[in-house]
């Protein structure tokens, strides 16, 4: 299709249009009888439909599509079960504050209440969008075939708009196969793509730099907002001229390179002794596109992350509701964090146009990254099989380019890899923060690859997650994608069985029968891959995984690597009030099971 107006197209033929017009490269979904007039528009139009086994695949892989490639992603969605499938994905996006445009079909309007198959309407009637009302940021239902253009295009512009997020158009099936004239979508041809974000005035930027630069222990505390607003250069220019250190969210983790002088590391209950005592001694706590969340503020008690009040907040945030929301701010700026930050270097360099050096703080971060590697050399050269996390972490560093993209799931390969895995290009780790989704990882590798082909694409994932939804595989095959996923396989949902061992004394329900180094016990990852036409490959020792993972780059082919992994505890130094709840008289977190 090349986008001309034409008169007396169908609604899904005009979709597709529109969705050319905005250079979408790639829908994602799973067929069902309500949208397969979008497929069939679809099946003459450059934009690829990237079929998958399961909805939740869709959503995940369009999430990470979209945080690779800073615009909204599309999925598409059959009624009912479709959409339930696809919600765990969409609330991730949610959460994580990812641009997701979800479109799905529904039963045709004339049979709004009769309980045709499939419908959703034990409460009300026409009520399936409300299935996504608590995580979109809105759900249309599209009544009228002449109101499609001007929803869509509200759709993408509010997806990608302020803090970011998905949205629903819910649409009959019987109002994608109406045909309608040009007109309505003509009307928004020449409407801006995207809206102009708000920035920082000098006057306010002259205050917060006069206060920074008086303060004794500044501390830059930045949050997956700075990824979002792809502000990584200007974070980095401002905090250099500045001389802060910088702290950062799970979220945050790769807004700066790891390596960076500057950077101490993540905050809060899987944080470090160095950054946590830093954040307690701060005066002053310059934040920027960060939530304050939970697990990074260890639940927010005073005395192990932040002790605020005390220190003074500087908050700066696209959303005005994320301000002040857990901590009380002194100065207050609703902005867009790359805008912002450019106007603050420049008034900083008309203020102290010599900057700051900070040398001591820079040598104590050093000190204490090195002193923390060598205390880390030990686990992380480990011989032992099943391997040590650390080792499966360490060689699968050495093995990568600086710019792959890393997914991660739950357990030892987010908390493990946001505490002790260095990421040296802004941007290329992929993790489910606020959802803390198991099954994400594995998905959102396609995702990636498909928005950044050339790069190469590594999913570090549990054996839980990877058994979420091993059909993402078939998707990859048929898609010729070289992902690799390695599978931290310690037989368990590792993180929970540490969580109840410590203090419940048991694994009930948590671990799975056998042990990971025994082939014959629990599913054989390896062999999955290759009945689904992958390579597969169980790593039997430790010194195998380097060079496999080395050939498996090689390759170019989607690839499991199956390595066996004692389940130890990754190391906290925060808090988290869950253990008040669980063992309220003990010093107890984690344990190895």
């Amino acid at each position: 299709m090349d986008g001309t107006a034409v008169e007396d197209k169908t609604v899904a033929e005009h979709i597709v249009d529109f969705l050319e017009r905005r250079e979408v490269r790639h829908v994602f979904g799973l067929c069902g009888h309500t949208n397969i007039a979008v497929l069939a528009a679809l099946a003459d139009s450059p934009i690829d439909f990237v079929t998958v086994r399961h909805e939740q695949i869709a959503s995940h892989a369009a999430d990470a599509y979209a945080r690779v490639t800073g615009k909204a992603s599309v999925v598409l969605s059959h009624l009912s079960p479709g959409l339930t499938n696809c919600a765990t994905g969409v609330a991730n996006a949610a959460l994580d504050c990812i641009p997701m445009v979800v479109i799905a079909g529904d039963i045709p309007t004339h049979y709004y209440g009769k309980h045709p198959h499939q419908e959703v309407n034990l409460h009300a009637d026409a009520a399936q969008w409300e299935i996504y009302r608590p995580f979109v940021k809105r759900a249309w239902r599209v009544d009228r075939a002449d109101l499609m253009a001007e929803i869509l295009e509200k759709a993408f512009h509010l997806a990608e708009s302020g803090q970011p997020g998905p949205v629903l158009v819910n649409v009959p099936m019987d109002i994608f196969s109406a045909r309608i004239p040009a007109d309505s979508f003509d009307r928004i041809r020449d409407n801006t793509r995207a809206l102009v974000k708000p920035s920082l005035d000098d006057d306010t930027a002259r205050e917060i730099v006069e206060r920074l630069a008086k303060a004794d222990r500044p501390v830059a505390y930045v949050g997956g907002g700075i990824l979002l607003a792809k502000a990584s250069e200007a974070l980095r220019e401002f905090v250099e001229h500045m001389g802060l250190p910088v702290a950062h969210s799970l979220m945050g983790k790769g807004a700066l390179r790891d390596d960076h002088p500057l950077v101490m590391g993540m905050t809060g209950f899987w944080g470090t002794e160095l950054v946590n005592q830093s954040c307690l001694n701060a005066d002053y706590v310059f934040a920027v596109g960060t939530r304050f969340k939970e697990a990074d503020c260890s639940s927010w008690y005073p005395g192990y992350t932040f002790n605020i009040p005390g220190s003074k907040v500087i908050h700066i945030d696209i959303e005005p509701q994320e301000i002040g929301r857990n901590y009380p701010t002194e100065i207050g700026v609703v902005a867009d964090a790359k805008a912002a930050l450019r106007v603050l270097t420049r008034v900083a360099k008309e203020m102290y146009p010599d900057g700051f050096a900070r040398s001591e703080k820079k040598a104590e971060i050093a000190g204490f990254r090195a002193a923390f590697k060598a205390s880390n050399t030990a686990m992380a050269e480990s011989p032992a099989f099943p391997m040590m996390p650390e080792r499966i972490l360490a060689d699968t560093r050495k093995a990568l380019p600086e710019d792959a993209i890393i997914t991660t799931d739950v357990g030892w390969n987010k908390n493990g890899v946001g505490q002790q895995f260095d990421i040296l290009t802004p941007g290329s780790i992929l993790t489910p923060g606020g959802f803390a989704t198991m099954g994400f990882g594995p998905p959102a590798a396609i995702g990636a690859k498909l928005a950044a082909p050339d790069r190469v694409v590594l999913s570090l994932v549990g054996d839980g997650g990877f058994g979420q939804n091993p059909a993402m595989l078939a998707t990859a095959v048929e898609l010729d994608l070289g992902i690799i996923w390695l599978v931290m396989n310690n037989n368990a949902f590792g993180t929970i069985a540490g969580l109840q061992k410590a203090h419940y004394g048991l694994t009930y329900g948590t671990t799975f029968p056998g042990t990971a180094a025994a082939p014959t016990n629990g599913p054989g990852y390896a062999d999955i891959a290759r009945a689904y036409g992958a390579e597969g490959v169980r790593v039997r020792s430790a010194d195998e995984l380097l060079p496999a993972l080395q050939a498996a780059i090689a390759s170019g082919k989607p690839t499991v690597l199956d390595v066996a992994m004692i389940n130890n505890p990754t190391p906290t130094t925060g808090y988290w009030n869950i253990l008040d709840i669980y063992s309220p008289d003990r010093e107890v977190s984690h344990v190895a099971t």
